[in-house]
């Protein structure tokens, strides 16, 4: 009886050890083939991210201009009495502000985050962070703009200024975190 149980055993195991072999390899091939599906999605959906970038980045260098304008026109005509912020602006080509597009970065942060090198998620994650910056220090220039576009008093010009020059601050530090991001993948 137990060399019955021996041979039936050995039999089990020699039945056994290819079919697990068998499944160890299938689940290793699988794993392998999701990982590769993965990595080409992060591919494509960086490659999306900085074109985005780029677009962003060129959309600040084309505005910084206009906008750098408008802070010597403020300093012209700052103890100018007659001369609104309204006008000033006006004849300063009105205000920029440019669209920093980070949708491709979201929709991936949204559900494959997991997957992203740790830098590269730090690195969006500061972008993503100024550009909220940027949209808020924008909201409160129009808010002040809108509730004193008559105004010519001095202070409303220079706190005007100050609010403009924070904002091209805040886009200076975004192109160079862009720049940043474009070398990075430059080395690669």
């Amino acid at each position: 009886m137990k060399q019955k149980i021996k041979n039936y055993s050995i039999h089990f195991i020699k039945e056994i050890i290819p079919i697990v072999v068998g499944i160890l390899i299938a689940i290793f091939i699988d794993n392998w083939n999701a990982h590769r599906k993965d990595q080409a999605y992060i591919n494509q959906v960086f490659s999306t991210v900085y074109s985005e970038l780029k677009e962003s980045r060129e959309e600040i260098e084309f505005i910084l201009p206009i906008q750098k304008d408008l802070v010597k026109a403020l300093e012209k005509y700052v103890d100018n009495e007659e001369k609104s912020l309204q006008q000033i602006v006006m004849e300063s080509k009105g205000i920029f502000i440019p669209q920093i597009k980070t949708t491709a970065w979201r929709s991936i942060a949204a559900t494959k985050i997991d997957l992203i090198d740790y830098d590269k998620v730090a690195a969006m994650t500061n972008i993503e962070d100024l550009k909220q910056m940027l949209s808020n220090k924008s909201a409160f220039l129009m808010n002040l703009l809108y509730s004193n576009m008559d105004k010519t008093d001095k202070s409303i010009k220079q706190t005007f200024k100050m609010v403009i020059l924070d904002i091209i601050q805040t886009e200076n530090t975004l192109e160079q975190r862009i720049e940043l991001m474009e070398q990075e993948r430059d080395k690669k």
